[in-house]
């Protein structure tokens, strides 16, 4: 972590928009608003600048402003058949879904949000701009500072620009849906299987590769079926899922019933959306005074999207 002389204008004045005082929410697109708790209304809102600065496809990164909305970094790098693991939720900023640091339901396949970023540039709390990580992972030492300000919600500082891996776009991508087969032998057996949803009788399966690999699996999919008695694997497109998030252990989510509601489990990773909220396990107090500590480090006079908490703090 160091700081940047703010050689880039456009950034330069970002962070003097900020300014060394005074409470400041920083707004995305708005689509997690109340995540957390909702901003202080007496706070300035600022919205982070937008843009793409450069893509280097050879090289598998992009640089990228805070306040661009994620479809449109993806149509960018669509066109030489890349994109990143960020989830696409209509309206929302690079920034914001580093801010919030979900992954999306395909993160199976495409790993975690959190493991697309190698480098944040962002406004401290003096106003002045500070820089977390670095282009490439080999020149990336000391603290992994990217790290704490992914699903921070904006309360250690205000996220302004940072450098993102690309992936390929898989050569082929299908949805299949199927009743009455296990999903775990779904995970077990299917290499392609970049996201595999579950509502305790459906299982949805993406499955994303080379196309010789996909169409290998979608018959082993319909042997898996066959074994079960169940029909064929039909094209289908994902299911809608429930507005609320519950965390559990892989295993747990392959426990769940009828007794737990409407829900759409993510197998293979533990994520479950349900149609209620679900109130987290109370925080150890040791993982509470760190999270204090680190936000006294990092925002001593509280400036940064007050009214809205991360974890115990």
């Amino acid at each position: 972590m160091r700081r940047d002389p703010c050689s880039d204008p456009v950034l330069a004045a970002f962070a003097a928009e900020i300014g060394p005082s005074g409470p400041v929410t920083i707004k995305g697109g708005g689509t997690h608003w109340s995540v957390g708790g909702g901003p202080d209304p007496t706070a300035r809102v600022v919205a982070a600048p937008e843009g793409i600065v450069k893509f280097q496809p050879s090289e598998t990164t992009v640089e990228v402003r805070a306040g661009t909305k994620v479809t449109e970094l993806h149509e960018v790098l669509a066109e030489h058949g890349q994109r990143t693991s960020l989830p696409e939720d209509p309206g929302s900023t690079v920034g914001g879904a580093l801010a919030l640091g979900w992954s999306g339901p395909a993160r199976l396949g495409r790993g975690l949000t959190r493991d697309a970023v190698l480098q944040i540039r962002y406004v401290g709390s003096a106003g002045e701009l500070v820089t977390a990580g670095g282009p490439t992972v080999k020149n990336v030492s000391g603290f992994d500072v990217c790290r704490l300000m992914i699903g921070s919600l904006g309360t250690l500082g205000c996220i302004a620009d940072m450098i993102l891996r690309t992936r390929p776009i898989p050569e082929l991508e299908v949805w299949h849906s199927v009743f009455g087969i296990d999903p775990a032998d779904v995970l077990q057996s299917c290499a392609t299987a970049g996201s595999i949803l579950w509502d305790g009788s459906c299982t949805w399966i993406m499955n994303a590769g080379y196309g010789v690999d996909v169409e290998h699996d979608l018959a082993v999919l319909a042997e898996i079926s066959a074994k079960a008695g169940a029909d064929r694997p039909a094209p289908a497109d994902p299911p809608k899922l429930p507005p609320h998030r519950w965390s559990r252990r892989p295993s747990e989510a392959l426990a769940m019933g009828p007794e737990d509601g409407s829900f759409v489990a993510e197998i293979g990773v533990g994520m479950v959306h349900v149609d209620h909220p679900v109130s987290p396990p109370p925080p150890d107090e040791g993982s509470v005074l760190v999270q204090r500590r680190v936000k006294q480090a990092f925002d001593p006079d509280s400036r940064f999207n007050p009214g809205r908490r991360v974890g115990g703090m």
